[in-house]
């Protein structure tokens, strides 16, 4: 019972840490000229629950996120374009964090892209606009970099926690 009660609380941590990040990211202007970009600072917290939770957890997490954060800081239009970028994302760490060998900043790097290809593919089709595909490529450009960063960051945190054991 003890060990459960740690978990929880450990969730209700991790679940508050991605609303803070999320919103601090919002108040950080990455690129002004090119909209929709952000850090994804958040999704360190997902590689983190993906490696040392567990992948359920890691996907109640995220829908917890999207949900709670579109509801308070972009609005519920914002609802399903945070959950089609979180589940394909979340797939494919889920998927390549298996892989032996795979370092955790690569399997970030993959969900920073998935996340904006899930954005995007959403986008094309509720919008009907194909075009959409020219964008991906810068989005696709800066989801590596910013998967790159939460990705070390998320690598350093998970090596010093382990040593904590």
């Amino acid at each position: 019972m003890r060990l459960r009660t740690r978990r929880v609380a450990l969730c209700g941590l991790l679940l508050a840490l991605t609303l803070v990040l999320g919103y601090v990211e919002s108040q950080i202007p990455v690129a002004p000229t090119i909209p929709g970009v952000k850090l994804g600072l958040s999704n360190g917290v997902l590689i983190f629950a993906v490696y040392m939770l567990n992948i359920p957890t890691a996907f109640v997490l995220m829908a917890l996120k999207v949900v709670l954060s579109g509801l308070m800081f972009s609005g519920f239009n914002a609802i399903p374009y945070g959950l089609a970028g979180g589940l394909l994302s979340l797939c494919v760490m889920a998927g390549l964090s298996r892989v032996k060998g795979l370092h955790p900043v690569v399997v970030s790097m993959a969900g920073g892209l998935m996340h904006n290809v899930g954005q995007v593919a959403l986008a094309m089709v509720v919008l009907g606009t194909p075009s959409l595909m020219y964008y991906m490529a810068i989005l696709m450009a800066v989801g590596l970099a910013t998967g790159a960063v939460t990705g070390v960051a998320a690598a350093n945190v998970m090596r010093h926690l382990k040593n904590l054991r």
